[in-house]
């Protein structure tokens, strides 16, 4: 019941939020709202499946130049963009998923960089249709009002932000996800007990993939002007990984703590420009030699609480205990 009440009552906060809150706080929430899409994307892929990308900026580009060929070639709204662009990354996704399903562990890793920088050179080197490395930009939202294109924004991010909750939830509660599980225990092991880990892997590479592909597509609405160096940077694969580490890997409330985390101390050290990113890395470190299930694995350890618990109950008649007569 109380987790219920929290549920609701965040929604309301969020949903009336552009009626009464500044214009900063509605972009601050929006930028919240789609780092916490790309985070729990990632954690589904590497806290449950235990396939660790460092590349998963490719599908935010991917998902960029889809709003940008799909909205100025092609005569589509940008807002219906955000998600045809995830179903364009979900296609990208599934040939790459063929190369990189062959490696493992760090090479795995590096691959998937290695795939985002192929793209990121792709795109720089399109100069005609994609604009080379000045990029494009989204024109047809020029016409809108800001305050308009601003609250559309908004609502697109929290839809965006919800689906993929729910999505992740719904995923690992299913059957798919108790395989995740136990192929990121012992892919070996997953096997033995019937789990297709080829198929597991694919699908929840292709997820993360088509979340990332329709973020990219929103966080480019807001940016409007679409560059390479921008879309395909690795900053969101580093700030995706600071915010689930600290939050908590493997969890679904540690995306939304670490989210929390990373825009207070990115504000807390916005004068410090380039060492920032050396005192992220710092902090993560620390969190992965003393916390290293994270700031949400610190509360339920004092705490055992669970606002959006995976785990399935077993049934009464298995945990009811027999009385003697």
């Amino acid at each position: 019941m109380l987790r219920a009440a929290l549920l609701v009552a965040t929604c309301l906060f969020l949903l009336t939020l552009p009626a009464w809150g500044s214009p900063f706080a509605q972009r601050s929430v929006a930028e919240f709202l789609y780092l916490l899409t790309l985070a729990l994307a990632w954690n589904v892929l590497a806290g449950y499946a235990g396939l660790v990308s460092i590349g998963q900026q490719a599908f935010v580009g991917v998902g960029a130049y889809s709003l940008v060929v799909l909205a100025e070639d092609i005569g589509i709204n940008p807002f219906l963009t955000i998600p045809l662009a995830a179903v364009v990354a979900g296609i990208v996704a599934l040939p790459a998923s063929w190369i990189l399903f062959r490696l493992r562990g760090a090479y795995f890793a590096v691959a998937t960089w290695v795939i985002a920088e192929v793209l990121r050179l792709g795109a720089s080197a399109s100069i005609d249709w994609l604009g080379g490395g000045r990029g494009r930009a989204v024109r047809s939202l020029m016409p809108l009002e800001r305050g308009l294109r601003e609250d559309l924004t908004y609502y697109a991010a929290f839809a965006l932000a919800g689906v993929t909750l729910f999505a992740a939830v719904w995923l690992l509660r299913s059957g798919t996800g108790l395989g995740l599980m136990a192929l990121r225990d012992s892919e070996g092991g997953a096997e033995s007990i019937g789990v297709e880990t080829r198929r597991t892997k694919r699908t929840v590479y292709i997820f993360a993939a088509a979340v990332a592909g329709a973020a990219g597509a929103l966080i480019y609405i807001m940016q409007v002007n679409v560059r390479p160096d921008a879309a395909f940077s690795i900053n969101w694969a580093a700030y995706v990984i600071f915010i689930v580490v600290i939050g908590g890997i493997g969890t679904i409330e540690g995306p939304i703590i670490g989210t929390l985390a990373f825009l207070a101390l990115r504000g807390t050290l916005s004068g410090l420009e380039s060492w920032s990113m050396l005192i992220f890395g710092a902090i993560a470190v620390v969190v992965m030699l003393f916390a290293p299930r994270g700031i949400w694995g610190l509360v339920t350890d004092r705490w055992p609480v669970a606002l959006f618990p995976i785990q399935r109950r077993m049934p009464s008649r298995f945990t009811q205990k027999e009385h003697p007569a």
